[in-house]
């Protein structure tokens, strides 16, 4: 560590300085340090400091001044890779060559002119390279709720704070009608390019839910061009010097490249050369291609407005024209949008402006909220398959084998019989995710209900998931699963991992115990804080409990499932979790058992070990669901647990489902004579050295082999730890964990809070390998 100059100790763990984040421990450090993030930012800083040191800065230019005049005149030095030519501060260019040397040459040159003007050379200004804070940062988070404050509180009930969240975060009218005249630029220009070609605007800027600023996202539609260029190239008739036959001419951009046949990347660079050359005070243009669907990303300078424009996205702009529908069906659905979109922004669950990471994106809330209005008691909005009955035969709209059929105006769904009041739905909503079984549901906006998640365990037959036989593949599924309303093989949620659906169900419990409150439901007398200014108090660092701080989580992870449990976990239906957590419960055992050579204290017994696993798998009440084991809590140590004396209807063998325990029950005991996890990954470099590559905790036979060297190596703890681990299974209120309690019994060492530090890295792992297949 003392090589990685981004990590500093401090007196409460360690910081790192790239990526302004405070770890606790080692095993944080470890696991930061090889994650994402950290990764990505050493990747920037090193193609930075890379262009540093092949760059010079250039002043003295003028706006006539081009950048391919800098390249053709830089050249003579050695080969250019890019110039950067900004005309908005002080007309100045950054040339980037290739080798070092042509900077020394370009330097020593006693004078630089081009196209009558004496150009300045001198070296590119060497900066430390800073991690830009987010948007949403809690700091920035909370000036705005600081100068939101005094709005809200002046007003006289919620439903009027609403309103006024709606007034004070909408696009205002003259942003829409500059934002409207810039996508009539673009079709001006592209239809330049690719004749007969479109423009459509789709996402926050055009489906009643935009803020101030948001990205103006762009669908380049290019069926009609494909049309035209294949008539231009069968027909010689329509080539005349360059002209067609209709008068346009075929730019030879697009005759160079053959739309029906060019991947999307293809096309984006062209349209991202267009941007740069064609469209005045558009910059910082780049193709981004790793995306789920390839965008080109844009700024325009006038503006301050960033876009987007992607050449195969085609259901998005579908899906605006659904949320228009939706917010033209109610009037209350874009105050509680605007609300929940606020609040989840302040709680930093939603709104990363990059787009990326596992935070909700506004397009996937807004379904969430359209979600709980199609379960209001009466609904307040329609499912999408009532939405398609309504539907005239010219309607009809089919799009890449979905059915996206809808009304086109919200006159002919007929109004809800639902009148609650706006502060009452709000609370619902809270309500309604706070006691939501995010782990064994897939939500259909289709449908209007939570579909079984045992449907998607296993590939789909004939029949048992609609239009699901029309997808290569299914959702990918994960710790929240939001289907899109069309696209049914999409995951809109499908970025989230178990921590942040966690922090969402928790902000909801929260805010739905505080909707209960007088000081949501009144206005202070007193002129304390009251109504959505306290529900929109940003998110700040809450203090750990002692319990919060002693308990290893081991989430439900569907990827990391061999295929045969997965298959198991189909059969058992409702009661799938029972089995997992079972699963989950044996591996652990195995962990402390035969991987860290942990013993259980004297006069215990097992109570997950390998052949009791197998007398678990009794048959219990066929009635029985995971809603009678929400907890597993301790019982006395060493007793097995007694089975089920319910009787059972007979069955056949072939409606029998896979037999899962009615309750389990247990905690252990163990004791660690030595310190086996010091030096861990040092001793498995030696043992392993090449031989090896895989990632700690991914194989029971090395990391066992680990242990048994350390024990032959290192002495033993002058007085033995003795601890117990008491497993439970959450569920039902929160997305289904295994939560396991730990606290020392006996410490007269000192080494149970590092030996836990390290067991919340490791164990989480090795378990997960086991449930993988490996020596289960």
């Amino acid at each position: 560590m003392e090589t990685d100059g981004d990590i500093q100790t401090t007196p409460k763990g360690f910081h790192c300085k790239l990526c302004n984040v405070n770890l606790p421990n080692m095993p944080s450090v470890d696991q930061h340090v090889s994650g994402r993030k950290h990764t990505t930012l050493c990747k920037v800083r090193a193609t930075r400091k890379d262009q540093e040191e092949h760059s010079v800065f250039v002043s003295g230019l003028k706006s006539h001044v081009a950048q391919t005049d800098l390249v053709e005149y830089f050249q003579q030095f050695g080969p250019v890779d890019n110039v950067v030519l900004d005309k908005n501060k002080g007309v100045f260019a950054i040339v980037q060559f290739s080798e070092t040397a042509s900077i020394q040459a370009a330097l020593t040159c006693v004078e630089h002119r081009l196209k009558g003007l004496k150009l300045r050379v001198k070296p590119k200004k060497r900066e430390e390279f800073k991690l830009i804070q987010k948007k949403n940062d809690p700091q920035n988070l909370q000036q705005v709720f600081e100068r939101l404050k005094p709005e809200l509180c002046q007003l006289s009930c919620v439903k009027e704070q609403m309103e006024h969240i709606v007034t004070r975060f909408q696009l205002g009218e003259m942003e829409k009608k500059a934002r409207a005249l810039l996508v009539k630029l673009l079709q001006e220009v592209f239809v330049e390019f690719f004749p007969d070609s479109e423009i459509h605007p789709f996402g926050s800027s055009v489906n009643m839910f935009g803020i101030k600023s948001c990205d103006l996202d762009l669908f380049l539609d290019l069926d009609n061009t494909k049309t035209f260029q294949a008539r231009a190239r069968t027909s010689s008739e329509q080539a005349v010097e360059g002209m067609s036959d209709d008068g346009r001419s075929e730019d030879s951009i697009l005759s160079d490249i053959d739309l029906t046949t060019a991947s999307p990347t293809e096309v984006l660079e062209l349209v991202a050369t267009i941007l740069r050359r064609c469209v005045p005070s558009v910059h910082k243009v780049h193709l981004v291609s790793s995306a789920r669907l390839p965008v080109v990303k844009f700024h325009h300078r006038e503006l301050n407005l960033q876009g987007d424009i992607t050449t195969n996205n085609r259901l998005a702009v579908r899906n605006t024209r659904f949320l228009q529908l939706c917010s033209g069906m109610d009037e209350r659905l874009r105050p509680l949008v605007y609300t929940i979109r606020h609040w989840a922004k302040q709680k930093q669950l939603a709104g990363n402006p990059s787009g990326a990471g596992p935070l909700l994106n506004n397009y996937a809330l807004t379904l969430l909220i359209i979600f709980f209005l199609q379960n209001c008691d009466p609904p307040v909005l329609l499912t999408v398959d009532q939405l398609k009955g309504l539907a005239c035969e010219e309607e009809e709209c089919v799009i890449e084998g979905w059915n996206c059929t809808f009304p086109s105006q919200p006159i002919a769904v007929p109004p809800s019989s639902n009148r609650q009041e706006l502060p009452s739905l709000l609370a619902a909503f809270f309500a309604f995710y706070a006691k939501f079984d995010f782990a064994s549901a897939v939500i259909s906006l289709r449908e209007g209900r939570a579909l079984p998640i045992t449907g998607f365990l296993c590939p789909a037959k004939d029949g048992q998931v609609k239009e699901q036989e029309t997808a290569s593949r299914g959702p990918k599924l994960g710790p929240m699963n939001l289907l899109d309303p069309f696209e049914l093989s999409h995951n809109v949620a499908g970025n989230l991992t178990e921590r942040s659906v966690r922090s969402f169900q928790r902000e909801c419990q929260e805010a739905e115990k505080y909707c209960r409150s007088l000081q949501y439901q009144r206005k202070s007398t007193k002129g304390k804080s009251w109504g959505l200014v306290r529900l929109f108090n940003p998110q700040g660092d809450r203090p750990q409990t002692r319990m919060e701080q002693m308990t290893i989580s081991i989430p439900f992870q569907l990827a990391q499932l061999s295929e045969e449990l997965r298959k198991q976990l189909h059969e058992a239906g409702d009661r799938f979790r029972m089995l997992w957590f079972q699963r989950v419960c044996a591996a652990v055992e195995d962990v402390f058992r035969n991987v860290l050579k942990c013993d259980l204290a004297a006069g215990t017994d097992s109570g997950f070990g390998q052949d009791t696993l197998k007398e678990t798998l009794l048959d219990t009440s066929a009635n029985d669901s995971i809603e009678s084991v929400e907890s597993c809590d301790a019982v006395v140590v060493g007793v097995k647990r007694s089975l089920s004396t319910d009787s059972e209807p007979s069955e056949s063998p072939q409606s029998k489902k896979q037999r899962v325990p009615k309750k389990i029950k247990c905690e252990w005991v163990w004791v660690q004579s030595h310190v086996v996890w010091a030096g861990r990954r040092k001793v498995r470099r030696e043992l392993v050295k090449d031989t090896d590559t895989r990632p700690e905790g991914s194989c029971m036979a090395v990391e066992s082999q680990v242990t048994s060297h350390i024990l032959q190596k290192e002495p033993e703890l002058k007085e033995p730890l003795e601890f117990k681990v008491r497993p439970q299974i959450l569920g039902g209120t929160e997305s289904t964990v295994a939560v396991l309690k730990m606290e020392p019994r006996s410490d007269s060492s000192g080494v149970f809070q590092d030996f836990f530090h390290f067991l919340e890295a490791f164990l989480p792992k090795m378990v997960q390998t086991l449930l993988q297949g490996e020596a289960m």
